[in-house]
């Protein structure tokens, strides 16, 4: 089985400063047996800084090091606060300078596809749903998108949004904004389970485009249904990493095991 650990399944031990990222590289080799971490950008940066100042690249280089070393992959790095739509032009320059910044880290972690987000907060009436997209949004968005994957390109990832605030939650615009970056090193991060427009069909409407998995522990908990989206995932082609991604209030290396047992067994039910 192809597994990992999202390293925001750690992130209140991290900030309770129980563990850093040498301690999660530890965690995942050694105590769940894994060959492939998700690394979790605020782990190398200063999260003390509005927009996540990474470490210097010699810092960056020991991690390299320290992954080389335990013979482990980074199949995804996530990036905070490299979002690429926001209102204020001014702000929106300095996430792009942010998300190059990150490009470049994931370059020197190795890592196989890499997660910057759409950003935004398009609840466009009251229920909060998300319906609509200005076409200056959208093509800024694609635009950015293109030059991303050509430089993912370089060094041999993937790249795009994981479905997590603003359009993203929207099956049929992060659809839409594939179709249009039309890039083979463009792919989407797939959270199952959490769309606010169409849940019964968004992860297999984005399946095909997916290169990456994560489940969440409340998905987790309700077998059937996680056997049953697992399954429309794997009928679309899906033959990369699933990643368990749950940030439990406490205990946290209980949490993971449980997620992680879980995932297993949800794997070993589809057909």
């Amino acid at each position: 089985m192809k597994l990992s650990i999202g390293g925001y399944s750690f992130y209140n031990t991290f900030a309770n400063g129980m563990m850093d990222v040498f301690g999660y590289l530890e965690t995942v080799k050694h105590r769940y047996n894994l060959n492939a971490v998700d690394m979790y950008n605020r782990f190398i940066a200063d999260n003390s800084k509005p927009l996540l100042e990474l470490a210097d690249e010699s810092y960056i280089r020991k991690v390299r090091q320290a992954l080389d070393e335990k013979e482990l992959q980074v199949v995804n790095y996530a990036a905070d606060a490299a979002s690429i739509w926001d209102e204020d032009p001014e702000r929106r320059e300095l996430l792009y300078q942010n998300a190059l910044k990150n490009i470049r880290a994931s370059e020197i972690l190795g890592a196989k596809t890499i997660r910057i987000d759409t950003g935004g907060a398009f609840s466009n009436n009251p229920n909060g749903v998300f319906d609509q997209m200005s076409d200056e949004q959208f093509e800024h968005i694609v635009k950015r998108y293109q030059e991303y994957a050509k430089l993912a390109s370089n060094f041999g990832a993937i790249i795009g949004p994981e479905n997590h605030t603003g359009p993203s939650l929207n099956p049929h615009f992060m659809k839409k904004i594939a179709e249009a970056v039309d890039h083979e090193n463009y792919g989407v991060l797939l959270h199952v389970d959490r769309w606010k427009i169409d849940p019964e069909v968004g992860d297999a409407m984005v399946a095909p485009y997916a290169y990456h998995i994560h489940f969440g522990g409340n998905t987790l908990a309700q077998e059937e249904k996680s056997i049953a989206i697992a399954q429309k995932i794997t009928a679309s082609g899906f033959d990369a990493y699933w990643a368990v991604e749950h940030n439990g209030p406490g205990n946290q290396y209980i949490e993971v095991e449980w997620t992680l047992a879980a995932m297993k067994k949800v794997l070993k039910n589809v057909k």
